[in-house]
């Protein structure tokens, strides 16, 4: 008994492209929901309030459905998604209980820092504390920031 080894490509042949296609296929959709019940799990933990949350992978791109309480909700639950390795674009389907006004979204770049992105928003270095507690509990620490992550900018009450 033992190992032994074989040519693959020689013999009579066993699978056709279809059906190898549509088993890639489904570890493929597979590795989406899994990863999709992850991204739930983690706003579910974050404590967003989604009513009927649901988030589908389809590619780069998610798509998320439910009732968000507020602006701050869903866009929360929209950057928690979008800012996940592997997602480019998030399809919000959401709905709110409470409709404000919108945030703006800015992609922080190389030798941003919050107080450079609030000068730039709102015309004052000192307003940061505003961005870091609107991305909260994303963000942590008020000078860890990094490129190419997504901020929500809410507007000035």
């Amino acid at each position: 008994m033992g190992l032994f080894n074989f040519n693959k490509d020689a013999g009579t042949k066993i699978h056709d492209e279809k059906t190898e296609a549509t088993a890639n296929e489904m570890l493929l959709a597979e590795k989406n929901k899994k990863a999709a019940a992850k991204l739930e799990e983690t706003i579910k933990d974050l404590k967003l309030e989604v009513q009927g949350l649901n988030i589908s992978i389809n590619g780069e791109t998610a798509t998320v459905t439910g009732k968000a309480i507020d602006r701050k909700t869903k866009e929360k639950t929209i950057l928690v998604i979008g800012n996940s390795k592997g997602i480019a674009s998030v399809d919000d389907q959401m709905e709110m209980v409470n409709d404000e006004p919108m945030s703006k979204f800015y992609s922080v770049e190389k030798g941003d820092s919050l107080s450079k992105i609030a000068k730039s928003f709102y015309g004052d270095p000192m307003k940061y504390p505003l961005i870091f507690e609107a991305n909260k509990p994303m963000l942590k620490d008020p000078n860890k920031i990094y490129p190419g992550q997504v901020l929500r900018i809410p507007p000035v009450s």
